[in-house]
């Protein structure tokens, strides 16, 4: 495994799966097609925002006096088998968890225009306040985040820096496109077709919801069209989000331009075999000089998968996310 050397953590097992779970696209889609998870029903709320939009939330409460919130990825939700995984093994740990669904990914579609988008750390820290303020009072609030939701935990944590609640102890962050242009690059690659006609697909229903409601304000011709995030982005994402087109909106919105404001422990891990990541989404520039970070990149892994077999059930991306925020803690 090759890493930064800077945090220390107690954990030294090297991610290493079994001989017939080493190609990245089995890694990438096992999970999605074979696990199942039950960490125990949530309790939903709805947190209504302050410019009159909502956000469905699922807690996870054991009476633990540590919160884990953990952030999904693009077109994904809170009840995705890489969160309840997560979510388990947190609770296990002492934890209670907060999984949260970005707007219109819990099954209702969100009432404004906007969506969701890879830096939209705005409501990500609207659910870190609403944890803060949670009557149970915790002690501890740590960060987990996959894919997308990761890459908007390290623009939340690198735009609060030196003002982040002291009470925010640390965060875990997997599968993370740094390079949001690389990353759409690489998905665009005729060997990733089958993601980003999933994605698409995906994405072309939600963009048709959102005409319906906005009839005057969203355009959807030439939609069925789309072949690539570059297409997409720059006819939807960026104007409903005010970026002036798809480049600038990854620009802005890399997590690799705020890593170096990070100031509390920060665990990257991106398998070496990422489907989804170009080379320019591991950033070993950018946390050497930051001594708060610690980057990892196994061989194998693929995209948000690191499947290890049975070990109780539990993956060793939540091992290992277990290992560092409790080190961090």
């Amino acid at each position: 495994m090759a890493s930064t050397d800077c945090l220390k953590s107690s954990f030294t097992a090297p991610f290493s799966p079994p001989a017939w779970l080493r190609n990245h696209h089995l890694q990438t889609v096992w999970p999605t097609l074979f696990r199942k998870v039950d960490p125990g029903t949530p309790r939903q709320e709805r947190l209504i925002t302050d410019d009159g939009d909502f956000l469905d939330l699922d807690w996870y409460r054991g009476g633990h006096r540590r919160l884990l919130i953990i952030s999904h990825g693009l077109e994904g939700n809170a009840r995705r088998p890489y969160v309840l995984g997560l979510a388990r093994a947190a609770l296990a740990g002492g934890f209670d968890v907060l999984a949260w669904n970005f707007r219109s990914c819990s099954g209702v579609m969100n009432k404004l225009p906007r969506f969701y988008h890879s830096g939209a750390s705005d409501d990500l820290g609207r659910v870190v306040n609403r944890a803060l303020d949670d009557p149970a009072g915790y002690d501890r609030v740590q960060l987990a985040g996959f894919s997308m939701g990761g890459n908007m935990t390290l623009v939340y944590l690198g735009e609060q820096g030196s003002a982040l609640d002291g009470r925010i102890a640390g965060a875990v962050t997997f599968s993370v496109p740094c390079d949001l242009a690389g990353s759409a690059a690489r998905l665009a690659e005729p060997g990733n077709q089958v993601y980003m006609r999933r994605f698409l697909k995906e994405l072309r229903v939600k963009m048709a919801a959102k005409k319906a409601h906005f009839p005057t304000l969203i355009d959807t011709t030439g939609m069925e069209k789309m072949k690539n995030f570059l297409q997409f982005d720059e006819q939807f994402t960026a104007p409903l989000h005010g970026f002036a087109g798809a480049r600038d909106y990854w620009e802005r919105c890399s997590s690799q331009r705020f890593l170096g404001d990070i100031q509390t422990p920060t665990l990257i891990v991106n398998a070496a075999d990422d489907p989804f990541l170009s080379a320019t989404c591991y950033p070993y520039q950018g946390v050497a000089g930051n001594p708060h970070l610690r980057l990892e990149v196994p061989r194998w892994g693929g995209h948000v998968g690191f499947v290890s077999g049975p070990r109780g059930g539990h993956y060793w991306s939540e091992e290992r996310a277990m290992a560092f925020l409790q080190s961090s803690d």
